[in-house]
This record gives C-alpha cells, structure tokens and sequence, in this order.
C-alpha cells in the first residue's frame, strides 16, 4: 500500500511534526513498508481463534487513590497551540 507524501504531510501536520521534504520521501517509503508487512495478517484464517482482548488474564490492578503534584501547569499549557485559562482549547467535534 503506498503512502503519498501529501499523506505523511497530512499527518505530521497533526503531530505538529516539521519534516523536510528528504524525511517526508523516506517516512512515506518506510510507512508503506509497515502497511504491506501488516497486510499480511489478512491471509491468515482465524475461523477457529477464539477472541481474546488480552493474551493472559491478569486481572484490573488495584491501587491506593494518592493525590499528587502534577508539574509545572505553566511550562505544560506553553505546548498548547491555543489555550483559554488554565485549559487547552480544542475545535469543536460535536454539533449542537
């Protein structure tokens, strides 16, 4: 399956990633490869595997609630692109 550049483009605009146009070439080249590697899994018959969320049942983990510092708010709210207050202000994704 091959990856377009305006593809990795597209997507390391969502990372908020810079590539240049040397790294776009090599990652579209490399992504492609993971996808046809991936493909490979359809022509496996799974009729008879059982669906499993996890490979070994272990259980939920169980903690004690304890409340601790987060870090530096501003040095975290200085990464977001926009901001209101203290929050990072995403577009809307749902419609009235």
């Amino acid at each position: 399956m091959a990856i377009t550049r305006e593809e990795v483009l597209h997507v390391a605009r969502l990372a908020r990633l810079a590539l240049s146009d040397d790294e776009a070439g090599r990652l579209g080249g490399q992504l492609s490869a993971i996808l046809d590697y991936v493909k490979q899994l359809d022509r496996l018959d799974t009729r008879d595997v059982v669906p499993t969320s996890h490979a070994v049942e272990k259980g939920t983990p169980m903690r004690d609630d304890v409340v601790e510092p987060f870090g530096d708010r501003e040095a975290l709210l200085a990464n977001a692109p926009d901001r209101l207050n203290d929050c990072f202000r995403v577009p809307r994704i749902i419609e009235d």
